[in-house]
């Protein structure tokens, strides 16, 4: 069995009287994909900025790679130095070309040399397709290329773990399928991700295990084909009939 990236283990959370984060404790193995499911507002999101110590936590523990990051005195941009992540915007420089976005993490955060770091993101630009946008701006990509681009700029570290938060949920379907294919071709490669997303289709795909959160609280957990074929909670099954109501099942 392949070992522990990462362990959640009894996360609360909350917003003054508002419990967001019901003692959520699930494992990532290293190489796995775990996608989280569930409506807006059941906790995907927070959870996933949790791990990045983006968000504090009221009780719990998180351990990267066995470190208790949640510990007091963790330096937090230590820890988010060995954890990709990218949300539901671009977040890209503008005044940057896709280039200079793409190395500036490896040579201001990991000490690269401006000449391997540009060696190694003109080799991922290649591989997926960018290749003729290295010196071109943000705001002359489509927004599958935005997005691409800063899913590059998160794995060119090589983060021990790839956080993903809805990163489909701006782009019309043709720009989600490149989108999509890069993340397939990531999981080919062996990266370790927790994935938030509203694509069934693709959760059936490249998930290893499917988490489907209701409330704060993780209300099932299994394969893609247990979740997605045979939920066992009226709750799960109410999510997946409004999706299926709405054409995304």
């Amino acid at each position: 069995m392949t070992e522990s990236m990462l362990d959640i283990i009894n996360l609360r959370k909350s917003y003054g009287s508002e419990l967001v984060l019901q003692d959520i404790s699930t494992t990532l193995r290293e190489h796995e994909v775990k996608v989280l499911i569930g409506a807006s507002g059941s906790g995907k999101s927070t959870l996933l900025r949790a791990i990045n110590l983006l968000e504090g936590i009221d009780d719990g523990q998180i351990l990267l790679d066995g470190q208790d990051i949640t510990a007091v005195g963790v330096d937090g941009d230590a820890v988010r130095a060995q954890i990709g992540s990218v949300f539901q915007a671009f977040n890209l420089f503008p005044h940057l070309d896709v280039l200079e976005n793409i190395t500036l993490a490896p040579r201001r955060v990991h000490g690269v040399s401006k000449a391997d770091a540009e060696s190694k993101a003109l080799q991922l630009l290649e591989r997926f397709g960018l290749a003729d946008k290295a010196k071109k701006y943000p705001d002359l990509l489509s927004g599958g290329q935005q997005q691409r681009v800063a899913i590059l700029r998160a794995v060119i570290t090589k983060p021990k773990v790839l956080l993903l938060d809805e990163v489909t949920s701006a782009l019309d379907p043709i720009l989600i399928a490149e989108v999509l294919a890069l993340i397939s071709e990531l999981k080919g490669e062996g990266m370790t991700m927790m994935i938030a997303t509203h694509e069934m289709s693709f959760a059936k795909r490249v998930a290893d295990q499917v988490l489907f959160l209701h409330r704060g609280k993780i209300m099932e957990a299994g394969s893609p084909e247990q979740i997605l074929e045979a939920p066992n909670s009226v709750e799960l099954r109410s999510f997946l009939g409004a999706l299926r109501q709405a054409g995304r099942l």
